[in-house]
């Protein structure tokens, strides 16, 4: 029986947890991604980490469930995915030369156990200068569209950077896999087992 769901309908995620060679399912989770009045990026990341895991706990009782979010933080504002080509290339142009944070949530919930862990990874991106024309081409390639900070990092949004800095690369592509694997174990779950 396969006990890991992954509560996400991003393919990158699931070519990141793919990369732990564990059986698992996936369903996208349906909830409301909007953040509340005042909510800190911290608070808002674990609150839809695990809220996205929440949304299939009845689905799948007997299961280990991880839900992640990630937000784009850039000047004190929380950006989420740009959803449109003008927007993408706005981002990219306030980016240009610039450090730029980013926070992904991850949870785990154990439905058999009725318990959970919920945490965070930040991970920065310092852009190179970037010309329009540059931005230009970028986003017409990769449409980023769905993508917190206007880019892929997992496709040609790697030309865009100067340096990236933290602890987990995968992090940045929306499911911090070192911080999983030790979730995982806490809940009984050694990838390598």
């Amino acid at each position: 029986m396969t006990r890991l769901v992954l509560a996400s309908g991003s393919r990158w995620r699931r070519q990141l947890l793919d990369r732990l060679e564990l059986p698992y399912a996936w369903a996208a989770p349906d909830i409301d991604e909007t953040p509340h009045p005042h909510e800190s990026p911290h608070a808002l990341v674990h609150r839809l980490a695990l809220g996205k895991a929440t949304a299939l706990a009845g689905d799948y009782p007997e299961h280990l469930i991880i839900g992640s979010d990630q937000v784009c933080l850039f000047d004190g504002e929380i950006l989420g995915k740009p959803g449109d080509m003008a927007t993408a290339r706005a981002n990219l142009r306030r980016f240009s030369g610039r450090h730029v944070h980013f926070l992904t949530g991850i949870a785990l919930i154990d439905t058999a156990h009725a318990r959970h862990w919920v945490d965070h990874e930040r991970y920065d991106v310092v852009f190179r200068q970037l010309s329009d024309t540059q931005i230009e081409r970028y986003v017409d390639k990769e449409r980023p569209l769905d993508s917190a900070g206007s880019f892929r990092m997992e496709g040609l949004g790697i030309t865009l950077f100067e340096r990236l800095e933290g602890r987990d690369p995968n992090a940045l592509i929306g499911l911090p896999l070192i911080r999983l694997c030790e979730m995982l174990r806490e809940a009984g779950l050694d990838p390598l087992g």
